[in-house]
Parts: structure tokens; C-alpha cells; sequence
């Protein structure tokens, strides 16, 4: 046995906990499918997204009122808000990785929240629960996919993701580096130039 505090999991940015296994499995699809960050700069490749999730983010972030979140509280409790500004980062940007589309307070901002490639994905995300077998999976791992299905009648799917980057469990990923990038991300926010150390 080892200490609780190593059983910690971080985020690695600003989302609500519960959404980390969709962000996982979304950066697992844009690195396995590049093509869905080319020439699709508004999403319009995409028909639909479905996510499948235990209770309780079923519950906490998945209700449907949470389509529209009008404030930053509202905003980083909401499945939909959270997936669809991460997938417009990544098709405007051409890039995927936890680093590269990092949450800032930025995405979160009033032009962020009605931003319309945003708003548009939005309405394309279908957040589903996945009953027994996704609940008994949960608290030991954050039981999620996520079906990213395009217009020409391809389905990208992501499987089952338990252990995203950040959960105590995943040793696929380089947390310090993430979190790194992190803090330096969030030190520029809130220091000026030369007022932050290495």
C-alpha cells in the first residue's frame, strides 16, 4: 500500500473531472484519424458525436440544459461545451495533444463561449449513459467513449477509455511534462514578463 495522496488525479487544464475520459478518447481519435483536422475548419465533415459515460457525469455534466451555458461556471460543467471547444481548437489548429489544446481561462471567455464553430458542434454531440456496465467500472477508472461520426458514413470510435492522462492510473502519458506545460501556461496569464522564475 502506498500513501492516498498517490492515488491523486490532476487536470490537465481547466474541464470538470468528470469529462477527462471523453477528452482522452477525443485526442486518441485525432491522433489515430489526422483527417478529421483537415479541410474541416468549421466541423462540417462531422454529423455527430457520442459520448457514453457513467453516473455520475451522466448527471453532473451531461444534462441536456447544459447545451447552453451562458458563464464560465456554466460552461466547464458542460460535456458538450468542453468536447466541442477542444475539437474546434483542433480543426482550426491542424494539432491534437493535451499540450497543444490545453484549456486556458481564454476558452472560457465571453467570445469563447458563443463562439459559433463551438456552438455548432454543439449541436451535433448526443451524450448518452451507459448504464451497469459503464457504472460498475466507476470509481476504480473514469468509464468513457466517444463516436465521432462523419458525413461520408465513417464512425471513428474511440473504445473504452478508463485511465486518461492525469488519473493516478495511466502510465501511458508524461504527467510532469503535462503539467509543466500547464503551469507555465497559467504563470504567463497571472505574471508579466520577467516577473516569473524557472
Amino acid at each position: 500500500d502506498d500513501f492516498a495522496v498517490m492515488g491523486e488525479h490532476f487536470k490537465l487544464g481547466l474541464y470538470e473531472h468528470q469529462s477527462a475520459g471523453a477528452i482522452q478518447g477525443l485526442l486518441n481519435l485525432l491522433e489515430q484519424n489526422p483527417g478529421l483536422m483537415s479541410e474541416n475548419a468549421e466541423g462540417q465533415k462531422i454529423k455527430s458525436i457520442e459520448i457514453t459515460a457513467y453516473e455520475p457525469a451522466f448527471g453532473i455534466i451531461g444534462d441536456p440544459a447544459k447545451k447552453n451555458p451562458t458563464t464560465r461556471q456554466s460552461a466547464d460543467h458542460s460535456m458538450a461545451y468542453i468536447i466541442s471547444t477542444l475539437l474546434r481548437k483542433a480543426v482550426q489548429s491542424g494539432t491534437s495533444g493535451w499540450k497543444e489544446l490545453m484549456l486556458s481561462p481564454y476558452d472560457y471567455s465571453e467570445g469563447a463561449l458563443y463562439d459559433p464553430v463551438t456552438r455548432s458542434l454543439m449541436e451535433k454531440i448526443n451524450f448518452v449513459h451507459g448504464g451497469p456496465e459503464y457504472d460498475e467500472k466507476y470509481p476504480d477508472g473514469i468509464p468513457t467513449s466517444i463516436s465521432v461520426n462523419l458525413e461520408d458514413g465513417s464512425k471513428n470510435d474511440s473504445g473504452l477509455i478508463m485511465y486518461p492522462a492525469g488519473h493516478a492510473r495511466n502510465t501511458e502519458h508524461d504527467l510532469e511534462d503535462i503539467l509543466d506545460h500547464k503551469f507555465d501556461m497559467l504563470g504567463k496569464i497571472a505574471f508579466k514578463d520577467g516577473e516569473r522564475q524557472s
